[in-house]
C-alpha cells in the first residue's frame, strides 16, 4: 500500500511538471507605470524635487504614482494627466503609460448629447445655482440707474436755485455761454465685448492672469484641444462651431473671455470648474 500511494504522488508530480505555463492575460506588464516612470526619472539623473517643479505636481503625488497609488491624484482625469507631464518631463512615453492606466483603471468616454439635451441640462444647472453673471448685471444696472437719478436730481436742484436767487436776463441781452448747463455724459454700457467673434461659432479666451492651473479644453465633437498647465500670464484661445467644454482646475487663476464678452474669473480660488458654452449669449452650462 505504501508503494502504490508513492507512486501516485511520483506520477501526479511528473504530470504537473510537464503541464505548460498559464500564459499571462491580457494587458499585463513586466513593470508597472509608477516602476516605469521612476526607472526612467533615475536614467534621467532627476530628484522627485526636480520633476515636481518642472511639472507643478505636488512631491507627496509623484511619490504615490510612482508606488502605483493613484488615489491622490483626484480622479481619473487628473492621473492622466500627471501621467503623461511626468512622462514628458522624465523622457517616458506618456501615451504609452496613459493606455495601460486605461487598461487597469478604466476610461471615462466623454458622451455626446443632442443640443436639446444640453440645454436642458443647463438650464437645470443654472436654477441648481446662483448666476453670478445675471447678478453682476443686475447690480450694474442698479449702480448706472442711480448715477442717472443723481445727475437728474442734481440738474434740477441748481435750475431751481439759480432762478430764486438771480433776475431773468433781458430778452436784448444775449444769453453767455457759461450759462449753458452742462449735459450730463451718457452712461457706459455695462457689458462691452472685449474683440469681434464669429456670432457663429463659439470663441472661448483662457488668460491666467492670477496665478497657474490645469486646463482641458474639449470640442464639439469630443476631441481635445488643451490639456496642460496654464501658467500665469499664459493665455489660450479655442474656436468651435458647436460648443467648448472646459475643466480648470484652480477657477480664480483663470479669467474667462467668451464670445467677446468678459466673464471675469471662471471660479473661486482652489476650486474645479466645470463649463460648456456654445454660440450666442454665453451662458455656463
Amino acid at each position: 500500500m505504501t508503494i502504490g500511494k508513492s507512486s501516485d504522488r511520483d506520477n501526479r508530480r511528473s504530470s504537473d511538471a510537464s503541464s505548460p505555463a498559464e500564459p499571462r492575460p491580457a494587458g499585463q506588464h513586466d513593470t508597472t507605470i509608477g516602476r516605469t516612470l521612476a526607472e526612467a526619472r533615475l536614467a534621467a539623473g532627476l530628484t522627485v524635487d526636480e520633476v515636481s517643479s518642472g511639472t507643478r505636481v505636488r512631491v507627496p503625488i509623484v511619490h504615490a504614482i510612482e508606488e502605483d497609488d493613484f488615489s491622490r491624484c483626484g480622479g481619473t482625469f487628473y492621473a492622466r494627466g500627471h501621467i503623461r507631464s511626468i512622462a514628458r518631463a522624465v523622457g517616458a512615453d506618456g501615451d504609452a503609460l496613459v493606455a495601460r492606466y486605461d487598461e487597469i483603471h478604466g476610461t471615462e468616454p466623454v458622451a455626446l448629447a443632442p443640443v436639446s439635451t444640453l440645454d436642458a441640462r443647463r438650464i437645470r444647472a443654472d436654477r441648481g445655482r446662483p448666476s453670478w453673471t445675471a447678478a453682476m448685471l443686475v447690480a450694474i444696472g442698479a449702480v448706472v440707474l442711480l448715477i442717472a437719478f443723481n445727475l437728474v436730481s442734481g440738474k434740477s436742484g441748481g435750475a431751481a436755485v439759480g432762478a430764486a436767487s438771480s433776475p431773468l436776463p433781458s430778452p436784448s441781452a444775449p444769453a453767455s455761454p457759461g450759462d449753458t448747463p452742462a449735459q450730463p455724459p451718457a452712461p457706459a454700457s455695462s457689458v462691452a465685448p472685449i474683440a469681434a467673434a464669429p456670432a457663429d461659432k463659439v470663441t472661448v479666451k483662457l488668460v491666467a492672469d492670477s496665478g497657474a492651473s490645469w486646463v482641458s479644453a474639449l470640442d464639439g465633437d469630443g476631441k481635445s484641444l488643451f490639456q496642460n498647465n496654464l501658467d500665469q500670464g499664459q493665455d489660450q484661445t479655442f474656436t468651435d462651431p458647436k460648443q467648448i467644454k472646459l475643466v480648470i482646475g484652480n477657477g480664480a487663476a483663470v479669467h474667462l473671455y467668451v464670445n467677446g464678452k468678459d466673464l471675469g474669473p471662471a471660479g473661486k480660488d482652489g476650486q474645479v470648474v466645470h463649463l460648456t458654452y456654445t454660440p450666442g449669449d454665453p451662458q455656463a452650462g
